[in-house]
């Protein structure tokens, strides 16, 4: 695994709280600074690239969206939508442009590329490898982690129920909800491999004690996004400095996601199906509608279980004050 200066990771972030200008100020503070490819055109992922080359000339990570599964009965999508109101998308079952992705991040040769909601092809792992990168999986049960390992990761990040954002299971019909420090000992007796623990980490203290349960690095994403860097938006800055509980659902997505419970979560959470990223699509206009207007009542509002903990400090200075 390539060597930091500190073991801390920025997580990728992806949906709006990604920038280059995060992931280089955790890189030049001696961390992983990441960029989040998902939901983005390959041409948007390389001007991201290029930007934060012109912010820094240290390691840096691009982290991709596996594709999805066989998509979901398309009645139960309509169904769905039909409860949100007007303004909704058109689903689509799409692969977020995997395959051009893959091409871009190798030809830009970036030093780590991660994967999310499943693992590559061995053939693309050996093609990531080729180009100079190192592969990353992130898992959220120790069969994950085995099957990662054998399709040719280099690393895993291991996501702890706790962690906000979507789960990186690779079956979105079973996801991995298991602790964090209880996943790492499962992962670390089936593989041998390095792993990053991520979720709920927001102290130097809890990311000493997942380096001293066997990780070998911290990855912070909620303890990110009240930094200046961050790309995270007024209404959800603002619900990061509340206090509402959080929860799992798929009523933004479609897929399982933790984020502080609001009145779009609990209106249609019960009746979300299992549906991605055909339900992303359906939601895209009504959440862009409310994040524009402020509303915070009526977008995805991801965050951890220690979102509390969140200070609205430089990005560098969180890196440097929660590594140990």
């Amino acid at each position: 695994m390539i060597a930091l200066p500190l073991p801390i990771v920025g997580a990728p972030l992806g949906g709006g709280p990604s920038t280059p200008a995060l992931a280089a100020a955790v890189c030049e503070a001696g961390g992983l600074g990441f960029l989040a490819a998902g939901y983005k055109t390959p041409d948007a992922v390389a001007a991201d690239i290029a930007a934060l080359r012109r912010l820094t000339a240290k390691p840096f990570g691009v982290n991709l969206f596996a594709p999805p599964g066989p998509p979901a009965d398309p009645a139960v999508v309509e169904r769905y939508a039909a409860t949100l109101g007007p303004g909704t998308g058109t689903p689509r079952h799409d692969d977020d442009h995997w395959a051009a992705k893959l091409e871009l991040v190798a030809a830009e040769r970036v030093p780590v590329v991660s994967v999310t909601f499943g693992a590559p092809a061995s053939a693309e792992a050996e093609a990531l490898h080729a180009a100079g990168a190192e592969l990353w999986v992130t898992v959220t049960t120790p069969a994950e982690a085995v099957a990662a390992r054998d399709a040719g990761a280099d690393a895993l990040v291991v996501q702890g129920a706790e962690a906000g954002g979507h789960r990186g299971s690779f079956d979105d019909a079973r996801p991995g909800t298991i602790g964090l420090l209880a996943l790492l000992q499962l992962v670390r007796a089936e593989v041998g491999l390095p792993l990053v623990a991520t979720g709920g980490l927001m102290t130097a203290d809890a990311v000493s004690a997942v380096l001293a349960a066997g990780a070998t690095a911290a990855q912070l994403g909620t303890a990110l996004m009240l930094t200046p860097e961050a790309g995270t938006s007024p209404a959800h800055r603002e619900a990061l400095r509340g206090d509402a509980p959080t929860a799992l659902t798929r009523a933004f997505t479609g897929r399982t996601a933790r984020g502080i419970v609001n009145r779009f979560m609990a209106e249609h959470g019960a009746d979300a199906p299992s549906a991605y990223p055909d339900v992303h699509h359906v939601t895209a206009p009504l959440r862009a509608a409310a994040r524009e207007h402020g509303d915070a009542d009526g977008f995805h509002l991801w965050a951890g279980e220690g979102y509390a903990l969140a200070v609205a400090q430089p990005a560098g200075d969180v890196v440097r004050r929660l590594s140990p």
